[in-house]
């Protein structure tokens, strides 16, 4: 069952993109965290701090405005404490007596001022609110006077608010800024950490494609250490084994070429005498001789298979080389080579004729001879199909056809026991050591076809 993450479109990102996504989101969580709190802390403090200011500020001039009015013989001198008390060009001081308003310092409309602050003051209870005023942020500080008259201030906050604007972009940034550290962080930390995995991929890869000297370097880390030893003890073993089976095979293949020698020799001078035979005897000798003959070929199936050398590789046109060995080729059936495009491969000639001259033969022998041999760059792979005239191989068998001895129910239901069941094996085999490939696909028109790829010379 695959999990959710699996099925999100992260999940099919490769791993060491989803391990920097998730340096990314656990840096932008935390700093995110961090910026909020501090954002509320200090917009908390630097507010409450503003507006105490203002509250103390008020109580004071409140003091000087009662104390103005109290003296009655200078009501001109209220006036210019109004105008005092104002401080800075952004502040309005406003004193409302007998239902009439003084006001000094920045030119406000007392209507704009907060009602329910208003009322507060009136009924006898100082009151405070931040709002705007006349598009300007201001905290307005309102305390009642004796006879119902009302004292107001309206405080600026525009510095204030910039400075916490500030803040805030700041804040944002360092989020952002450490969203892309982490992001950046995890991409290197993934690529270090996957390292070994790289490693031990290509090591695979080199295995996988023929090379069994492949290893891995050894390692001090304790963590990589176990899986380097398991890793390269495995390939130990199987280089072991693959050596074990094909010295088996040559030494089978070596210890039976004596007496199939003599076996040839003998059913050739029976052939040739066959004629002086009963027709009873005749018959069994024809019989001996196909045997003879598909065992001889099986043998040299084996000794090929076992072979170690290395390639020799050279570069050819593909069509030109597929002509040629059909051009010289013995049998009933002649395929058609279809190569509309030129295409350069570095191979093996030898073992090439061996895998076009196998699948020829098994198409004879299976197929009702090959009709067409298509020849086509694909990619960066040079393409060879050969498409002949059987009912094809049911897709539970694809695979196992290019395994050795793997004739089964598939020789059986044609009718056909003459091949050695290594001819497509044979052919598997040298594709793997050119770093090809080889497969059974579905044919247009109905049936299937044998499709070899060998990787192509770039231009």
């Amino acid at each position: 069952m695959r999990s959710v993450l699996d099925r999100l479109p992260l999940g099919r990102l490769p791993l060491r993109h989803r391990i920097g996504v998730a340096f990314a989101g656990v840096s932008l969580v935390v700093t995110g965290l961090f910026a909020t709190v501090t954002w509320n802390l200090a917009s908390y403090y630097l507010v409450e701090q503003r507006v105490e200011s203002a509250t103390r500020q008020l109580a004071v001039n409140l003091q000087l405005v009662e104390r103005a009015m109290a003296d009655t013989a200078d009501l001109g001198g209220l006036d210019d404490l109004l105008t005092g008390l104002a401080g800075t060009p952004d502040t309005t001081v406003a004193l409302r007596r007998d239902g009439a308003w003084t006001t000094s310092g920045r030119e406000v409309d007392p209507d704009l001022l907060p009602a329910g602050v208003l009322a507060l003051a009136e009924n006898g209870t100082g009151a405070r609110q931040r709002v705007m005023v006349a598009g300007m942020p201001s905290v307005v500080v309102a305390a009642p006077m004796p006879g119902g008259d009302v004292f107001v201030e309206v405080f600026p906050m525009q510095r204030l608010d910039a400075n916490l604007r500030f803040l805030s972009v700041v804040l944002f940034t360092g989020v952002a800024v450490s969203a892309l550290l982490g992001l950046a962080l995890g991409q290197w930390a993934g690529r270090r950490a996957l390292l070994p995995l790289t490693a031990v991929t290509r090591a695979a890869a080199r295995i996988a494609g023929g090379d069994l000297t492949a290893r891995l370097p050894s390692s001090t880390d304790a963590e990589l250490a176990p899986l380097v030893a398991t890793f390269n003890r495995t390939a130990d073993d199987l280089e072991q084994r693959v050596s074990r089976d094909a010295r088996f095979a040559a030494d089978v293949s070596h210890e039976l070429r004596s007496p199939l020698t003599t076996l040839v020799n003998a059913a050739a001078v029976l052939t040739r005498r066959r004629d002086e035979l009963a027709p009873t005897a005749r018959e069994a000798v024809e019989l001996l001789d196909g045997e003879i003959q598909r065992f001889r070929r099986m043998v040299l199936d084996l000794l090929e298979i076992s072979r170690s050398d290395t390639l020799q590789r050279e570069d050819g046109e593909l069509g030109a080389l597929v002509r040629g060995l059909v051009a010289v080729r013995d049998g009933e059936h002649v395929p058609e080579v279809d190569a509309p495009e030129p295409v350069t491969v570095r191979v093996d000639r030898r073992r090439l004729d061996q895998i076009l001259g196998n699948l020829l033969d098994n198409a004879d022998a299976h197929g009702g001879g090959a009709r067409r041999i298509g020849v086509a760059p694909r990619d960066r792979y040079a393409r060879i199909e050969v498409d002949d005239a059987g009912p094809g191989i049911p897709p539970e068998q694809r695979l196992a056809v290019f395994e050795r001895f793997a004739r089964g129910t598939l020789a059986g239901s044609r009718g056909d026991g003459g091949g050695t069941g290594l001819g497509l094996s044979l052919v598997a085999a040298h594709v793997r050591r050119h770093d090809g490939r080889v497969w059974v696909e579905e044919r247009p028109g109905g049936g299937t076809r044998v499709v070899v790829e060998l990787p192509g010379v770039q231009a």
